[in-house]
Parts: C-alpha cells; sequence; structure tokens
C-alpha cells in the first residue's frame, strides 16, 4: 500500500540535513559534517515537523563555537546567496534554514538581541524567520518593534514582509506575543502600500486578525489608507477583500460597505430547495433576486447543521458577487453533503438555509436531511 504524502520528510530530511551539513563545513572546517548527520538522522524520523526543527538547532548549539559574536560569523559564512530578489511573491525560502532562527533564539537573545536582529535580517532573506522574531517580540518588545519599523524600508521584500508577518497576533505556529493591537500599526501604515503581493499579503493577514479581536479598527485602517492614496485602488481593494474577509462572512456592515455592499440596500429574495436530501449527496437550490439594477450584491448562504447531543452550528459559504440586472438575477447552487468527513459529523434531522444579501439574511428555508441510503 502506498504511502501518504508526508510534508515534514519532504522538508526535513537526510538529504537537507546533509546540504545545512556541508554549508557549515565550508563554513567552519573542522565541523564534522558526517557526524552532525549521523546525530540528526539518529532521532529525526520520529519527531514531528517543529520538532524537527528544535532538534536540529540543538545538535548545531553543540556543534558550532559557544561564543555568539563566533557563532555569528559562521552562520553569516555559512549561508547561501539570498533568494532571488526579482521575484515578488511565493518565493518562501528552504525550510532546512528554520532551525538557524531557533538557534538565534537559544543563543543570541539572552547573549545579544541587537546582533540577533541584525543576523535575523540576514535569514529571512533565505527562509522566513517569522517564528524566531516572536520571542524577541516578548523579550525585548520596544526594541524588536523600532527594528521592524527600519525593516518596512528595507530593499528586501522578505524583510519587508518579516516586519508584518513576523508580528501578526495570531501568528501560524508562531509564539504568542503581548503586544496590543495597536502596537503593530505604523508597521501596517507603512507597508500598505507596498509595491510586492507577497508584503501586502501579510498585511492584509495581519489586518484580518487584527479584525477577529476589534472589526471596527481593521475598518478604520482601511479607511485611512484608501484616504491616503498611497497604494493602487487595485491592490487596496484586494488587501481590504483579503483583510476583511472574516467580516463579510459574518455580515459586518462597515466591512460590506468599504466593499462596495449596500447591507441596507432593497433586494427582493425567493428561496427554493429541492429536498428532502440524504446524508452523501448534494443539496440543490435556487434564488430569484430583484432590486435595483446595477445594484452590487455579494450573495453567501448559511447553514444550520445539527450537531451530535442534539447542539447545533452554523457555517457560510459564498454564492455568488454580481450586480443586479434589470429583470433580476437567478441563482443554482449543488453543496455536497459528504457522509465521510473527517472533521464534521452530519446527523439527519431538520437543517435550515438561510440566503444573506450584503450580509444580512433576505430568505429562508428548511430541509429534510436523511440518513445515508
Amino acid at each position: 500500500m502506498a504511502q501518504g504524502f508526508s510534508l515534514k520528510d519532504q522538508l526535513f530530511n537526510r538529504e537537507k540535513v546533509r546540504y545545512l551539513a556541508g554549508l557549515f563545513h565550508r563554513a567552519m572546517p573542522e565541523f564534522e559534517p558526517d557526524a552532525f548527520e549521523a546525530r540528526v538522522m539518529a532521532e529525526l524520523p520520529a519527531l514531528e515537523l517543529k520538532a524537527r526543527i528544535s532538534w536540529i538547532a540543538e545538535v548545531l548549539s553543540g556543534t558550532l563555537p559557544a561564543d555568539f559574536a563566533e557563532l555569528d560569523q559562521v552562520i553569516r559564512r555559512a549561508l547561501p546567496p539570498p533568494l532571488d530578489p526579482s521575484l515578488s511573491d511565493d518565493d518562501f525560502g528552504d525550510f532546512i534554514f528554520a532551525p538557524l532562527g531557533e538557534l538565534v533564539v537559544l543563543r543570541g537573545l539572552p547573549a545579544a538581541p541587537a546582533v540577533s536582529l541584525d543576523l535575523l535580517e540576514a535569514l529571512t532573506q533565505r527562509f522566513s524567520m517569522e517564528w524566531a522574531i516572536r520571542p524577541f517580540l516578548n523579550h525585548a518588545p520596544g526594541e524588536t518593534l523600532a527594528r521592524m519599523e527600519q525593516w518596512t524600508e528595507h530593499s528586501s521584500y522578505h524583510v519587508r514582509r518579516l516586519a508584518s508577518e513576523g508580528s501578526r497576533p495570531r501568528l501560524p505556529w508562531g509564539q504568542a506575543v503581548g503586544l496590543s493591537l495597536t502596537d503593530t500599526l505604523p508597521i501596517l501604515d507603512r507597508l500598505h502600500a507596498d509595491p510586492t503581493r507577497y508584503v501586502t499579503r501579510s498585511v492584509a493577514n495581519h489586518l484580518n486578525d487584527i479584525s477577529k479581536k476589534d472589526p471596527d479598527l481593521a475598518c478604520q485602517r482601511i479607511t485611512a489608507w484608501r484616504a491616503q492614496e498611497q497604494q493602487t485602488a487595485k491592490e487596496l481593494d484586494w488587501i481590504a477583500s483579503h483583510a476583511l474577509r472574516g467580516l463579510i462572512k459574518a455580515g459586518h456592515p462597515d466591512a460590506m460597505r468599504l466593499l462596495g455592499y449596500d447591507p441596507e440596500a432593497e433586494v427582493a429574495a425567493e428561496l427554493r430547495i429541492d429536498g428532502p436530501v440524504r446524508i452523501g449527496e448534494a443539496l440543490r437550490f435556487s434564488c430569484d433576486l430583484q432590486g435595483q439594477a446595477g445594484q452590487p450584491v455579494l450573495v453567501d448562504y448559511r447553514i444550520t447543521f445539527l450537531r451530535p447531543g442534539g447542539k447545533s452550528s452554523a457555517k457560510v459559504f459564498k454564492l455568488k458577487q454580481a450586480q443586479l440586472k434589470a429583470q433580476g438575477l437567478s441563482l443554482e447552487k449543488r453543496h455536497a453533503l459528504k457522509g465521510n468527513a473527517t472533521t464534521f459529523t452530519l446527523v439527519p434531522g431538520l437543517h435550515n438555509l438561510e440566503l444573506m444579501i450584503n450580509g444580512r439574511v433576505a430568505a429562508t428555508a428548511e430541509f429534510e436531511l436523511l440518513p445515508e441510503g
């Protein structure tokens, strides 16, 4: 039986470890690449992805110079050339350099924070140091934020992105940081006008994180940036759409307005469901919308699912973004109701479907979900 894809084995394996060992051997001839590879590989296969990063950093720490100033120079000599500066997106770098960030945290944070930040600036041009910067934000927030504000003007878009991505309130896989939501606004205010999508995507994700705790603050930043006109209208529209996606899904009226959808628009809706439907089949429904011609509409639908134990939960799904025509707008949808999903268990019974237009419920209908036949 063929084995499934393993991300941790693709990113951290013997070949990658051997490559890293070769870089350090060239930078420090007394570094023993075979011994390093053997020690790392003795434990690596049993470890999960983030544990592999920590383990490689630990082995490096016990092998490289104890003095951090000397270690700093060895790491710099070992680094390959920076990532291609002519690109502007989808160039995350090689994961095998992630342990170097953890090594800097382990050895440099307590010994030489300023020098460590210099080194992270160099490292992030080979692989994003967004996880490694987080302990510095907790240990010395003022100094680290000041450095990150300087990075917003760096010639490398990888360094500029680190200023936003590394300080995100809810960075995936990242250590939690004790910053307030407003602490990083000066960084976002500068980077929202960046010419590279790699950076503006991070700004949008950062603002999306903020929106989950303070929706008004997120909407206010988009409004302010539009008034400043430092970014092209097209790119700022993209940033707004990406940053406010959670609020749009929740029907937040100010977010709707910022994307050009009037939550108070008078739109009549008729909703029809073909039911009942069995688990494993598809729910089919259609709707007719009538309103002022040219009216922008964002049409979503929300299904309230029965859950085990008699509880219920609602999920919002995208349907259509359009402008109403004089004759109205007709839509159809086929929504698969899979019975073998590993993350969501379908329960037979009466379910509710709501049609949402510009964040407001415009029509509702019920359908019976039958057991899988």
